[in-house]
């Protein structure tokens, strides 16, 4: 027997979660608010899709795992989300940036990702950023600063080092103190 599978949400057709009008992932089958296709009218901001990384951090927080959460836009519409699963994985690359970089070129099947924002709740370390330059990706929003590891402002400036083949706009502090907050507590509970 054959299981026809829906060929944008990998789903078998009877559980497929996509628009029969226009074949997207719906965002409001995940529990968003809004769908940035269903609605195109409505403007989303980057405060939208940060909130929507935290609820990613809270996953990772509820698994244990240090909570950064991330997404990635392309066309005002998310096209994957991830958080840390560095210690379910006992990977040292498991990192939200990049399971996204590797999902979000996957879903637009191809490797650079110049149209794409990627929304991340922490600062990005060096392996994170160095990653994003060779996506070519075209803008980061992130929330708060990693003044131990930052790859970004902190400690260094991969993402607008000119000797680098590509530069990526940088939009920071966005929900800064929340994304800060729930690290905050994660570490206060871990102690």
């Amino acid at each position: 027997m054959n299981i026809e599978i829906c060929e944008v949400c990998k789903k078998p057709i009877e559980e497929c979660i996509c628009c029969p009008e226009c074949g997207h992932i719906c965002s409001l089958d995940s529990g968003e608010l809004y769908c940035p296709v269903c609605f195109p009218e409505k403007k989303f901001n980057d405060e939208y899709f940060m909130d929507i990384a935290l609820k990613e951090a809270e996953a990772a927080f509820m698994e244990g795992e240090v909570p950064i959460g991330a997404v990635i836009v392309k066309d005002n519409t998310i096209i994957a989300k991830a958080h840390n699963i560095k210690e379910s994985r006992n990977d040292p690359t498991a990192h939200a940036e990049l399971i996204l970089l590797r999902e979000g070129t996957s879903q637009i099947k191809n490797w650079r990702l110049t149209d794409a924002t990627l929304y991340v709740t922490k600062e990005p370390c060096v392996m994170c950023a160095g990653a994003m330059v060779n996506a070519r990706l075209g803008k980061l929003v992130y929330g708060c600063e990693d003044a131990k590891g930052g790859a970004v402002h902190s400690l260094y400036q991969v993402l607008s080092d000119k000797r680098l083949n590509h530069q990526v706009e940088v939009v920071s502090g966005v929900l800064e103190d929340k994304c800060a907050a729930l690290l905050k507590r994660f570490f206060h509970d871990k102690r």
